[in-house]
Protein backbone atom coordinates (compact mmCIF):
# COMPACT_ATOMS: atom_id res chain seq x y z
CA UNK A 1 0.00 0.00 0.00
CA UNK A 2 2.74 2.35 0.92
CA UNK A 3 4.45 1.77 -1.85
CA UNK A 4 1.10 2.69 -4.29
CA UNK A 5 0.93 5.85 -2.44
CA UNK A 6 4.68 6.54 -2.70
CA UNK A 7 4.21 5.77 -6.48
CA UNK A 8 1.02 8.30 -6.69
CA UNK A 9 2.62 10.82 -5.08
CA UNK A 10 5.90 10.45 -7.28
CA UNK A 11 3.53 10.45 -10.49
CA UNK A 12 1.46 13.53 -9.37
CA UNK A 13 4.18 15.63 -8.89
CA UNK A 14 5.49 14.44 -12.02
CA UNK A 15 2.49 15.71 -13.80
CA UNK A 16 2.17 18.75 -12.10
CA UNK A 17 6.26 19.84 -12.59
CA UNK A 18 5.67 18.85 -16.71
CA UNK A 19 1.99 21.26 -16.83
CA UNK A 20 3.97 24.08 -14.66
CA UNK A 21 7.53 24.10 -16.80
CA UNK A 22 6.09 22.39 -20.20
CA UNK A 23 4.53 26.54 -21.06
CA UNK A 24 8.74 27.86 -19.66
CA UNK A 25 10.28 25.50 -21.71
CA UNK A 26 8.59 26.01 -24.66
CA UNK A 27 8.77 30.07 -24.32
CA UNK A 28 12.74 29.56 -23.69
CA UNK A 29 12.71 27.92 -27.47
CA UNK A 30 10.21 30.32 -29.08
CA UNK A 31 12.37 33.08 -28.02
CA UNK A 32 15.28 31.39 -29.35
CA UNK A 33 14.33 30.70 -32.60
CA UNK A 34 12.85 34.95 -32.30
CA UNK A 35 16.28 36.06 -31.52
CA UNK A 36 17.84 34.38 -34.40
CA UNK A 37 15.24 35.21 -36.95
CA UNK A 38 15.89 38.51 -35.82
CA UNK A 39 19.26 38.71 -37.26
CA UNK A 40 18.66 39.71 -41.27
CA UNK A 41 22.30 40.06 -42.61
CA UNK A 42 23.63 42.98 -43.97
CA UNK A 43 23.88 44.98 -47.13
CA UNK A 44 27.65 43.88 -48.31
CA UNK A 45 30.22 43.25 -51.31
CA UNK A 46 33.17 40.63 -51.02
CA UNK A 47 34.47 38.62 -53.73
CA UNK A 48 34.46 34.57 -53.85
CA UNK A 49 37.26 32.51 -54.07
CA UNK A 50 37.12 32.88 -57.94
CA UNK A 51 37.32 36.63 -57.68
CA UNK A 52 33.53 36.98 -58.44
CA UNK A 53 31.39 39.67 -56.45
CA UNK A 54 29.13 38.72 -53.94
CA UNK A 55 26.29 40.64 -52.16
CA UNK A 56 23.33 39.65 -50.27
CA UNK A 57 21.64 39.26 -53.29
CA UNK A 58 23.76 36.33 -54.18
CA UNK A 59 21.84 34.77 -51.33
CA UNK A 60 18.70 34.36 -52.72
CA UNK A 61 17.48 31.36 -53.90
CA UNK A 62 15.34 28.07 -53.51
CA UNK A 63 17.47 27.40 -50.23
CA UNK A 64 21.05 28.93 -49.26
CA UNK A 65 22.73 27.55 -46.24
CA UNK A 66 26.04 29.73 -44.69
CA UNK A 67 28.46 28.60 -42.49
CA UNK A 68 31.22 30.92 -41.33
CA UNK A 69 34.23 29.44 -40.22
CA UNK A 70 37.94 29.16 -40.96
CA UNK A 71 40.32 27.02 -42.61
CA UNK A 72 43.30 26.59 -39.69
CA UNK A 73 39.74 25.43 -37.37
CA UNK A 74 40.93 22.02 -36.21
CA UNK A 75 37.78 20.36 -35.61
CA UNK A 76 33.88 22.02 -35.86
CA UNK A 77 34.52 23.60 -39.41
CA UNK A 78 36.20 20.28 -40.81
CA UNK A 79 33.29 18.33 -39.73
CA UNK A 80 30.17 20.76 -40.74
CA UNK A 81 31.34 20.84 -44.02
CA UNK A 82 31.63 17.27 -44.41
CA UNK A 83 28.74 16.89 -42.86
CA UNK A 84 27.34 19.60 -45.41
CA UNK A 85 28.90 17.26 -48.28
CA UNK A 86 27.06 14.04 -47.40
CA UNK A 87 24.20 16.05 -46.91
CA UNK A 88 24.54 17.48 -50.63
CA UNK A 89 25.28 14.09 -51.64
CA UNK A 90 22.50 12.09 -50.02
CA UNK A 91 19.78 14.97 -51.66
CA UNK A 92 20.50 13.80 -54.73
CA UNK A 93 18.16 15.81 -57.59
CA UNK A 94 17.48 18.19 -54.97
CA UNK A 95 21.09 19.21 -53.93
CA UNK A 96 20.90 21.39 -57.32
CA UNK A 97 18.50 24.00 -55.46
CA UNK A 98 20.54 24.38 -52.47
CA UNK A 99 23.49 26.73 -52.23
CA UNK A 100 26.61 26.60 -49.64
CA UNK A 101 28.72 29.30 -49.10
CA UNK A 102 31.89 29.12 -46.56
CA UNK A 103 32.72 32.77 -45.05
CA UNK A 104 35.59 33.02 -43.44
CA UNK A 105 36.42 34.53 -40.00
CA UNK A 106 39.81 34.78 -40.21
CA UNK A 107 40.49 36.60 -43.63
CA UNK A 108 44.19 37.84 -42.41
CA UNK A 109 44.78 33.93 -43.30
CA UNK A 110 42.30 32.74 -45.30
CA UNK A 111 42.90 34.50 -48.64
CA UNK A 112 41.06 33.49 -51.76
CA UNK A 113 43.85 30.49 -52.78
CA UNK A 114 44.13 29.13 -49.37
CA UNK A 115 39.79 28.72 -49.33
CA UNK A 116 40.17 27.58 -52.90
CA UNK A 117 42.76 24.99 -51.57
CA UNK A 118 40.38 23.76 -48.75
CA UNK A 119 37.44 23.61 -50.09
CA UNK A 120 38.78 21.14 -52.63
CA UNK A 121 38.79 18.59 -50.59
CA UNK A 122 34.92 18.38 -50.54
CA UNK A 123 33.21 16.94 -53.10
CA UNK A 124 30.38 19.14 -54.02
CA UNK A 125 30.58 23.06 -54.57
CA UNK A 126 30.85 25.48 -51.84
CA UNK A 127 31.53 28.91 -52.17
CA UNK A 128 34.13 30.36 -50.07
CA UNK A 129 34.32 34.12 -49.24
CA UNK A 130 37.00 36.22 -47.60
CA UNK A 131 37.10 40.11 -47.85
CA UNK A 132 38.76 42.90 -45.92
CA UNK A 133 38.29 42.26 -41.88
CA UNK A 134 36.45 44.91 -41.05
CA UNK A 135 33.66 43.57 -44.09
CA UNK A 136 33.86 40.26 -43.16
CA UNK A 137 33.39 41.66 -39.20
CA UNK A 138 30.20 43.48 -40.05
CA UNK A 139 28.82 40.55 -42.22
CA UNK A 140 29.42 37.71 -39.18
CA UNK A 141 27.52 40.27 -37.04
CA UNK A 142 24.48 40.94 -38.94
CA UNK A 143 24.28 37.17 -38.72
CA UNK A 144 24.74 37.11 -34.86
CA UNK A 145 27.59 35.18 -35.36
CA UNK A 146 30.30 35.58 -32.62
CA UNK A 147 34.18 34.94 -32.93
CA UNK A 148 37.07 36.04 -31.15
CA UNK A 149 40.61 35.34 -32.18
CA UNK A 150 42.76 33.39 -28.63
CA UNK A 151 46.25 33.67 -28.73
CA UNK A 152 48.95 31.57 -27.31
CA UNK A 153 52.17 32.19 -25.54
CA UNK A 154 53.56 31.91 -29.35
CA UNK A 155 51.71 34.42 -30.39
CA UNK A 156 49.75 32.61 -32.45
CA UNK A 157 45.89 32.44 -32.31
CA UNK A 158 43.00 30.09 -33.14
CA UNK A 159 39.07 31.32 -32.97
CA UNK A 160 36.34 30.61 -31.27
CA UNK A 161 33.32 31.62 -33.24
CA UNK A 162 30.09 30.07 -33.20
CA UNK A 163 29.04 27.91 -35.60
CA UNK A 164 25.80 27.27 -36.72
CA UNK A 165 25.05 26.34 -40.53
CA UNK A 166 22.26 29.04 -41.03
CA UNK A 167 19.27 28.23 -43.46
CA UNK A 168 18.01 30.86 -45.68
CA UNK A 169 15.02 30.92 -48.37
CA UNK A 170 14.89 33.78 -50.88
CA UNK A 171 17.69 35.35 -48.46
CA UNK A 172 15.79 35.67 -45.68
CA UNK A 173 16.64 33.29 -42.63
CA UNK A 174 14.17 30.14 -42.19
CA UNK A 175 16.42 27.76 -39.24
CA UNK A 176 19.83 26.64 -38.75
CA UNK A 177 21.48 23.75 -38.08
CA UNK A 178 23.52 23.23 -35.47
CA UNK A 179 26.35 21.06 -35.05
CA UNK A 180 25.23 18.29 -32.82
CA UNK A 181 22.42 17.66 -35.67
CA UNK A 182 23.26 14.81 -37.16
CA UNK A 183 23.20 13.77 -41.10
CA UNK A 184 19.82 12.50 -40.72
CA UNK A 185 17.83 15.89 -38.61
CA UNK A 186 20.18 17.74 -40.78
CA UNK A 187 18.67 16.25 -44.01
CA UNK A 188 15.37 16.68 -42.65
CA UNK A 189 15.10 20.05 -41.53
CA UNK A 190 16.65 21.07 -45.77
CA UNK A 191 13.96 19.31 -46.87
CA UNK A 192 10.80 21.05 -44.94
CA UNK A 193 12.16 24.23 -47.13
CA UNK A 194 13.31 22.85 -50.35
Amino acid sequence: MKLKTSISIIGGCLIIFLFIMLPVFLSMEKKKNEVISSFKGSNFSLKDMNNNTITQESFNGPLTAIFFGFTNCPDVCPMTLNKMDIVLDKLKNKKKNLKVFFISVDPERDTPKVVKNYLSNFDNNFIGITGKPEKIFLLYQSWGILSKKIFSENGEYNIDHSSPVILLKDGKYVATISHLNDIKSSIKIIKKYL
